[in-house]
């Protein structure tokens, strides 16, 4: 029997997973092997009949440049309880399967190297290299290496955050932007600096001081008042949706804000629009200070993690994918496969940014000491400074509360 490759993917989708398998099953066809596609990520090797689809060159070649994933996905995590009666090991044994190739963030690489010692243990041995997924760009890849997805998520984001400040210009309007980021605020930051917002809020500033409804809302202010005194009566703020996740379940009750809550009583956030959230604990605080300001509220997320990837992501998912045959052929495995700066492709072990108590892989944040990122802090934004206090007191009573940097605790 011919032996097979396996490849699943997990998580949420991002622009080129289609171009890292199309790139896999070309470069392995040639040496004979079979590219096995497991549909809904880990649930098929965790079932007694998983989804399954062959892939051959002429199905490589006609997926490799499309948005989305032909491999259906999902978010299941196996538990102990799987392991013990539900894992699929005659999968592995009957289609000759010598390598599992995974695809996405942190759960699906440490599952990966679950499934390898499991096993193992079984006396199967089995190779595992995982390719980094996630527009959120959050993976710890080194030199701030980008992970595959999120250029392209960028770029569509920044063309409809382009639009929606254009819209702002025309209409005299403030528009509030929620973007994704579970945990850090790359995607964000990319919109607001691409696009030349006047604030920018992500959970990474709040690097000396807790993150809270009020101070979020008041750097918003803080804009709009800035602006004002500069005679412009437009802008939009983007915010990254995991500063919500930072804050309290107090914090959040107290925005007066129905919720829905999970079986531990936690708010599900995930339900609910963060910009509409965000827009409307806004608009609150501008009626209590009688500041004549319409604001609209943009969600940007789903929209762009399904798109076409950009000539970026299909160069780099093509040389993911031929990078993990590289590897294999090498007897790699337990690793994640990357580029480095000089285009070399390298392999970073799972066990050297695991979390050595929880087993994690803890996410990669916005460096807020360089250049890169203070520049924009700097130089493109708008917020009150003490220079600005006595200008601003035409609209508030005790500009400091909108200071900028005192919210953050910078100065």
């Amino acid at each position: 029997m011919n032996q097979s490759i396996a490849i699943l993917c997990g998580g949420g989708p991002a622009p080129g997973i289609n171009t890292v398998v199309g790139s896999i099953a070309k470069t392995f066809i040639k040496d004979g092997y079979r590219i096995l596609g497991l549909h809904e990520g880990y649930k098929g090797l965790f079932s007694a009949q998983p989804r399954c689809t062959e892939i051959d060159f002429v199905l490589a070649d006609q997926i490799f440049n499309r948005g989305g994933s032909f491999l259906m996905m999902s978010r299941f995590k196996p538990s102990e309880d799987d392991f013990s009666n539900r894992f699929n090991l005659d999968f592995f044994v009957k289609n000759n399967v010598k390598l599992l190739v995974t695809i996405g963030g942190d759960d699906t690489a440490s599952s990966a190297n679950r499934i390898a010692k499991f096993l193992q243990q079984k006396n199967y041995a089995i190779a595992n290299i995982h390719v980094p997924k996630t527009i959120d760009n959050d993976l710890p890849l080194p030199h701030d290496i980008p992970t595959f997805g999120y250029h392209s998520a960028l770029a569509e984001s920044a063309h409809i955050g382009a639009i929606v400040m254009e819209d702002a210009r025309t209409s005299g309007n403030w528009f509030v932007v929620s973007a994704m980021g579970r945990s850090a605020g790359h995607l964000a930051l990319g919109i607001g600096s691409s696009c030349h917002y006047p604030m920018i809020v992500i959970p990474e500033m709040f690097n000396k001081t807790d993150i809270t409804v009020e101070k979020i809302v008041n750097m918003a202010v803080s804009s709009i008042i800035k602006r004002k005194i500069l005679g412009i009566n437009y802008g939009a703020i983007v915010v990254s949706e995991g500063v919500f996740h930072f804050l309290s379940d107090q914090d959040l009750k107290n925005t007066g804000v129905h919720f829905s809550y999970d079986d531990h009583g936690h708010p599900e956030l995930g339900k609910l629009s963060k910009a509409h959230l965000f827009n409307e604990l806004l608009e609150k605080k501008l009626s209590a200070l009688k500041i004549k300001i319409k604001t609209r509220p943009v969600e940007i997320g789903y929209e762009v993690r399904c798109g076409i990837p950009t000539a970026y992501d299909l160069v780099y998912c093509t040389h993911l994918g031929i990078g993990v045959h590289s590897l294999f052929t090498k007897g790699i495995t337990a690793c994640l496969v990357y580029l480095d700066t000089d285009g070399e492709v390298k392999p970073l072990y799972l066990k050297d940014i695991q979390d050595t108590i929880s087993g994690k892989i803890l996410p990669r944040g916005v460096n807020m000491q360089c250049d890169r990122v203070n520049m924009v802090f700097n130089n493109l934004l708008h917020y009150i400074t003490k220079d600005d206090y006595s200008a601003a007191k035409v609209y508030v009573a005790n500009p400091s509360e909108y200071d900028f940097n005192q919210i953050l605790g910078w100065n």
